[in-house]
Parts: C-alpha cells; structure tokens; sequence
C-alpha cells in the first residue's frame, strides 16, 4: 500500500493566502485497478492561475496544479511504467489516475506522457516546453499577431510566461519592451533573453519610459498584470493595437483601482482579448514541438526557480504571487 501526501483546500483564500487555508495530510492509496496507473510526482508547477482559480474550488477538494510524475505502477498500456507523464493531478505525492480529463471547471486535459526532450531537461515538460511555453506561443502569435518591425510590450516579463513572449516576439523581428520588478530581472532580459529595453515598475514612471523606449507607440501588449501598469501601457498604444490578456495577478489577492481605458479603446480601436491556454488543445503538440525546436537551437533561453520539497509547496506559491522568482517557478520533490 503506497501512502501519498496530499494538500488539501481547506478555506477559502481571504486576501494573501495563508499557510493554514491549506492542509497536508498523509493517505493510503488502494492497489489500482485494471485502466489505472499509480504515478510519483518528480515535479511539481506553482502559477498565478492557481490563485485567480482558488474561488471555483470546492473545500476539501486536493488544491490544484500539474505535475511531471514518473509511472510506477500501471494496468493501462497506454501509460508504461518508468515513463513519465504530465497531468493536471494537483498538490499531491502520489496519484491513482486513469487516461481521463483532469482538472477543474472544464480547463483541464487528459495525462500526456513527456515529449521528447533530448539534452533538455525534463523540468521544462512543465514550462518552456509545456503549458508554460504554450501560453506564451499562441497567446502571442495567435490574439496579438505580431508583425516584424512593430513594438511589442510584456508586463509580468521574467515570468515564465512573460520571458518566453519576449523572446518569441524577438524571433518574430519585434522590439520588445518588458517591465517587471527588479533591475536584476531586467538585466537578464535586456543582457542574456535580447529585450530591447526594461522598465521597473517599481521604481520607474512606466508612462514616461514607454515615451522614451517606444515613441511611435505600442502595437503589441502581452498582459500578465491588470491594473495600473495595464492601463497606462493600454494609454500609448497605437491605432489598431491588440492586447492579449493572460492574467491580473495584481488583482488576484486585493481590490484594484486603476485608470480607465475605454476612451481609449474606442478611439484607438484597439482589440483586447483574453484566453485559457486550453483553447488550442487541438494544436497542443504543434506548440511544444517548435519550442522545443526554438530551445535546441539557442533561440529560446530560460531560468527555473526550484524549490526542494513537497513540503515547501506552499512557500513556493506565496513566493512566486510575490514575483520572488525568475522564470518559471516549480518545486522539485
């Protein structure tokens, strides 16, 4: 009998979210049944979307997340033990699962065994090669559609989101713009991912430095924010501009209050669009397989902020809805 560790949503999140709004409890899992494969996370992500998530999740329910987990136990061929597998399987140690759709409210997708990552990493099965890198490839390309040439502004920029739309929008002749919270961010996008310029919101007027580093206007705005930083971005876009909102992580945990852009919208015609990331299910492996590609020949470059611990889950989550991290955050079991 395997025991497996599981944190389970035990309050709803009230603001910042707090240690004891989760619960880690231990649990036996019965032997599998003939369809089932019993799997070990290796990896585990923590994202914003968790957060922005949290109030559709029912209490007692294991909280959410996917996982690289390697494939000890099986009676479902398609699912071979010692292969290792993504799945939507949640803050959890060990899991039973079939070759069903897991996750929540409709978002999720079956198990998929790890592509094919040659010297890569596996980790990155979790992010630049992954849902991670996903998000970035048709959220891009598909709602902004990017042209050589024109100026592309990231927010959120040294997530792991964030750095690889920067770093696409450069593949595709952009100049690129991203903004994040600290000049060692910022010095790793402009010196080693190739941004054209950086802004702090922290300690930078964003209004008067996107004046500066994009004079002719934004046409492009990968948005991982909301809020002020959005609307002030959204205020110097270009006519037709296109705006592909990801997240609002800055609303996640309080009330914001910011600018509205409506007057602009108008008068700009601008075209703001938000997605899930599930929407090009149909076109999932088109995406991993050419950033893959963009990876193995150095186009693509990448941190990960790894936490050791199952244990750490939680610190890592907070850290992350911090901006702690750079890149993509995941914790290493």
């Amino acid at each position: 009998m395997v025991k497996a560790k599981a944190y389970i949503f035990d309050k709803q999140f009230d603001g910042f979210p707090k240690k004891d709004d989760l619960k880690l409890i231990e649990e036996d899992l019965p032997p599998i049944k003939n369809g089932e494969f019993l799997a070990e996370a290796v990896y585990l992500s923590v994202d914003p979307y968790m957060r922005a998530y949290a109030p559709d999740l029912k209490l007692g329910e294991t909280f959410l997340g996917s996982q690289i987990a390697k494939i000890i136990d099986s009676k479902n061929p398609k699912y071979p033990v010692g292969q290792y597998v993504i799945g939507q399987f949640g803050w959890r140690t060990h899991t039973i699962a079939t070759g069903n759709i897991l996750g929540m409210t409709g978002r999720g997708r079956a198990p998929t065994l790890v592509p094919k990552l040659g010297d890569l990493p596996l980790s990155l099965a979790l992010g630049a090669a992954g849902m991670v890198g996903n998000t970035a490839y048709f959220g891009l390309l598909e709602l902004c559609k990017p042209q050589a040439g024109e100026t592309v502004v990231v927010s959120g920029a040294a997530g792991g989101v964030g750095s690889q739309v920067g770093q696409i929008a450069k593949i595709k002749g952009c100049r690129v713009i991203g903004i994040a919270g600290s000049n060692e961010k910022g010095k790793w996008l402009v010196d080693e991912l190739g941004f054209d310029h950086f802004i702090n919101y922290k300690t930078d007027n964003i209004d008067e430095a996107l004046k500066k580093f994009a004079p002719e206007g934004v046409d492009c705005y990968f948005d991982n924010v909301g809020g002020e930083i959005s609307s002030t971005v959204i205020q110097n876009m270009n006519k037709f501009g296109r705006v592909s909102v990801c997240g609002a992580i800055s609303g996640y945990n309080e009330k914001v209050k910011a600018p509205s852009i409506y007057g602009k919208v108008v008068s700009s015609e601008l075209v703001i669009e938000g997605f899930l990331v599930t929407r090009w299910l149909d076109r999932w492996n088109e995406g991993v397989q050419q950033n893959i590609k963009w990876l193995k020949e150095g186009k693509l470059k990448y941190k990960e902020t790894v936490t050791e611990g199952f244990e750490n889950m939680f610190t890592a989550f907070t850290d992350m809805l911090k901006g702690v991290n750079t890149g993509k955050a995941i914790v290493k079991v």
